[in-house]
């Protein structure tokens, strides 16, 4: 008994393969599904089968391309590591076509609930990620205690990021630091209280 059809994997990663070489070459607003089906040499039906719209397909390559691996530094406090991983954030943000294809869907999702579903209740959790490893070491080493302030400063560091990214101001890393220094600043104070 059939189940529906059977997701490739030489068809999934030819889709994959084809849709990250058109973002790269000719950015979000050269991107059609129409090139990605005759460059990977599928069909519309088997991307809509396993993609609900051309964002989910672009989330995808997204979150293959990198971020999930940038690695978070071992410095032994929440403000180094912190800094570093938002500098490495903005930077590959900055020199990628990733950036780019991440505006691109926010703008996109302004107009299509579709869109702001799978990037709200989907794509931003899984993009707090390495957020959430930098903020239990620092909780391990009893720099702080998981609560909610420390759900709030991981939005907040998003958050910022989100800005810079969205107001393509990711050139000053600089500026990493000082968020960083704003929110242990502010976690410390609340721990105290």
């Amino acid at each position: 008994m059939s189940h529906g059809a059977v997701r490739s994997e030489e068809t999934h990663s030819a889709i994959i393969e084809a849709a990250a070489a058109i973002l790269e070459e000719s950015g979000y607003a050269g991107f059609t599904l129409d090139a990605v089906v005759k460059r990977a040499g599928s069909s519309k039906p088997s991307i809509y089968r396993w993609w609900k719209n051309k964002a989910a397909l672009i989330i995808e390559v997204y979150e293959r391309s990198g971020e999930s691996a940038l690695t978070t530094s071992r410095k032994g406090n929440l403000r180094d590591e912190l800094a570093d991983f938002l500098a490495a954030l903005w930077n590959w943000w900055g020199g990628t076509r990733a950036g780019e294809a991440l505006r691109s869907i926010v703008a996109e999702a302004q107009s299509d609930p579709q869109t702001l579903g799978l990037l709200r209740d989907e794509f931003v959790d899984r993009r707090k990620n390495n957020l959430r490893v930098i903020f239990q070491r620092a909780c391990d080493r009893g720099e702080l205690q998981w609560s909610p302030d420390v759900e709030a400063a991981m939005s907040l560091a998003m958050g910022t990021s989100w800005f810079h990214m969205l107001t393509g101001t990711l050139a000053d890393t600089r500026l990493c630091e000082v968020y960083a220094d704003m929110l242990v600043r502010a976690l410390t104070v609340s721990r105290a209280s």
